[in-house]
């Protein structure tokens, strides 16, 4: 490297920002830091860093897997609290991205509106990771491809169904799916599909990947043959005045026995967690043989590890 090269910043936002060969590579590295995990050798790889932690939404799992996350790679995680600093409100988030970036070495946050992520990474001078926002959940879509190639031995012209809310998981799932070349399709009610400009850019990828992406109304017919069968709930956190209506909307699209049962007959069960069972998915199906729930809970600190080290070992 040239004597005064400067480093460019690099931000984990999306995963519609990764070439298909970037997200293989995050993909591999997951598996190897699994791997290492289960071997008990993990490498402290990630010693004397520290990653702060943005909340404005309460999370199990966001919150746990990134602390281990950085736990198992010899670094220190700080939870702040939606109190602490009330993003946006009692501090600014550009003064919060230039405050942090002088204490630590990456920003993690789990945000309401996506342009308070935008904001975070333009003003932060360290590595911004979207732990969840309303547009995106980039973290969670990698760990899903994870269990997927898990599972499955593979990932390219795997077919996956969803079923219910057009929500930021679905379009973390279309801009991953379609980078690895697997093919999608996606029932929604009327009102509730995905943006349509996640779809057009999830469809620009898949055209470069040979994928596909399908958007349909009855969910019998996206699950017909299907080798995943994913839902997630049909009220999102900040979405409760809808809790009614939504209600009234959604129950068809139910992941249960019968619905499944359109799909291969060894299908795999997702679902990001938490669930609300007993709407959108019974318990037979969350607890049942074919589900890899707790298979993408776990996956979710495997993800985040490569997502880490991708962005913080120089």
């Amino acid at each position: 490297m040239l004597k005064g090269a400067v480093i460019m910043k690099r931000d984990f936002l999306s995963l519609g920002d990764l070439s298909p060969d970037e997200l293989w590579s995050l993909l591999e590295l997951a598996i190897s830091l699994k791997k290492e995990r289960g071997q008990g050798t993990n490498a402290p790889r990630l010693a004397g860093k520290a990653l702060a932690m943005i909340f404005q939404k309460p999370s199990l799992r966001t919150r746990v897997s990134f602390e281990m996350a950085m736990v198992h790679l010899g670094g220190h995680a700080l939870y702040i609290s939606p109190q602490e600093i009330r993003l946006g409100q009692r501090e600014s988030v550009p003064d919060v991205a230039r405050v942090l970036s002088r204490y630590v070495d990456a920003i993690m946050a789990r945000v309401y509106a996506h342009n308070d992520l935008i904001t975070l990474a333009k003003w932060a001078s360290v590595p911004v990771i979207n732990g969840l926002s309303d547009l995106s959940h980039p973290c969670q879509g990698l760990a899903d491809l994870l269990t997927i190639y898990e599972k499955l031995g593979g990932l390219k012209g795997v077919r996956l169904a969803y079923v219910g809310d057009g929500n930021n998981t679905l379009h973390s799932l279309l801009l991953g799916g379609s980078g690895a070349g697997m093919e999608l399709a996606v029932a929604t009610p009327e009102g509730y599909e995905p943006l349509p400009q996640v779809v057009r850019q999830a469809q620009e990828i898949a055209a470069r990947t040979n994928g596909a992406i399908r958007l349909v109304r009855d969910p019998r017919e996206a699950v017909c043959g299907a080798d995943v069968v994913y839902t997630d709930t049909w009220t999102s956190m900040g979405q409760e005045r809808e809790t009614e209506e939504r209600r009234k909307a959604f129950p068809p699209y139910q992941l249960n026995s019968a619905l499944l049962g359109y799909a291969g007959p060894k299908a795999g069960v997702m679902h990001c967690l938490p669930a609300h069972r007993g709407e959108e998915i019974t318990d037979d199906m969350a607890d049942g043989p074919q589900s890899w729930l707790f298979d993408q809970a776990e996956n979710r600190m495997h993800a985040q590890k490569a997502i880490l080290v991708d962005l913080l070992e120089r």
